[in-house]
């Protein structure tokens, strides 16, 4: 079943323009000048309940708008979302109960307080009761090893027990579909393992729908079945990513370790070397003929050990949003 539905998204936003200058402000008094910037542009998507799918894009490409029409926080331009069933900016009672956001770079909880005072204000507006408010955030925290820290001021914890209670305080109400938007920017590589593994855990447990958008390749590989790339408010690619590796990876690498010297021009025959020392090589050689690459070097030359690989995922990307 769909839980999410997204047909010919688009968003386009209107900002003033004025030159710099007194006269200038003057002139806009009288008249304005205004830019149409295309955030999203026509995008479609579905995703089925229980799924955790990735969201892929450089800053500014479109990501975070999508979210935002998706939780009702923005009026979309043109075309139509269905979540839960609902119209998400309509923003019905029952579709507001039912779904979540956390915001790397944006807090739901007040700096000056612990968080503990934070989760009693969503227990009211959410109107859970008592006993099972309780019981849900104690297991939250114990299962993200922040129980000692909910009576601690939020702006005295660090930068990863934050995230942690921004988390709790996000599924106290157990939503059946969460938007994560960057939710381990900034985080050590501790602190975005056991996010990460929270998270693959809550999915796997409560059947729920997620939504991730993130720059680090290790959280969309590891949560995500299927990743949506976005470029220039466009969907560029919608599926797994073995495919998005076959469809815009155009090379391989390849690591020969030789039992005796060889010319490096020689090598640079069959591709681009990328390293070159004590009979170690590494070339990137064309994805489509790797194969007879590999089988004419083994033929040529005394190989002692040879390994090729794909392109590692964040190069793949990066290579993306550049063009």
């Amino acid at each position: 079943m769909n839980v999410i539905e997204v047909e010919n998204l688009t968003k386009v936003f209107k900002s003033h323009v004025k030159q710099e200058g007194l006269l200038n402000s003057f002139r806009s008094l009288y008249r304005r000048e205004f830019k149409e910037y295309t955030a999203v542009d026509n995008v479609s998507f579905t995703i089925e309940q229980g799924k955790t799918v990735g969201m892929l894009g450089a800053n500014g490409a479109g990501k975070t708008t999508v979210l935002k029409m998706l939780s009702g926080l923005l009026y979309p331009t043109s075309g139509a979302a269905r979540v839960l069933g609902f119209t998400p900016w309509e923003r019905e009672q029952e579709f507001k109960r039912n779904f979540s956001i956390v915001m790397g770079q944006r807090s739901q909880l007040w700096w000056d307080l612990p968080a503990a005072d934070s989760f009693l204000l969503n227990k009211e507006i959410y109107a859970i009761p008592g006993a099972e408010f309780l019981k849900r955030r104690d297991r939250l925290a114990e299962k993200l090893d922040v129980a000692d820290k909910l009576h601690v001021q939020v702006r005295r914890l660090s930068l990863g027990e934050r995230m942690k209670c921004e988390l709790i305080g996000a599924l106290l109400h157990s939503p059946k579909v969460i938007y994560l938007d960057e939710p381990t920017i900034g985080l050590d590589v501790v602190a975005q393992h056991s996010l990460r593994e929270f998270i693959k855990e809550f999915n796997r447990e409560n059947d729920t729908t997620i939504i991730l958008t993130s720059h680090y390749m290790e959280d969309i590989e590891e949560l995500c079945e299927r990743v949506i790339l976005i470029a220039d408010g466009k969907i560029l690619y919608d599926g797994g990513l073995p495919g998005l590796v076959n469809e815009y990876a155009t090379d391989k690498l390849l690591k020969v370790n030789f039992k005796e010297a060889v010319p490096r021009e020689e090598l640079e025959k069959f591709g681009t070397v990328t390293l070159f020392e004590n009979n170690v090589v590494a070339m990137r050689i064309p994805r489509t003929h790797a194969p007879q690459i590999t089988a004419d070097i083994l033929n040529r030359f005394p190989v002692e050990d040879v390994t090729i690989e794909e392109v590692p995922i964040e190069d793949i990307i990066r290579v993306i949003f550049k063009r």
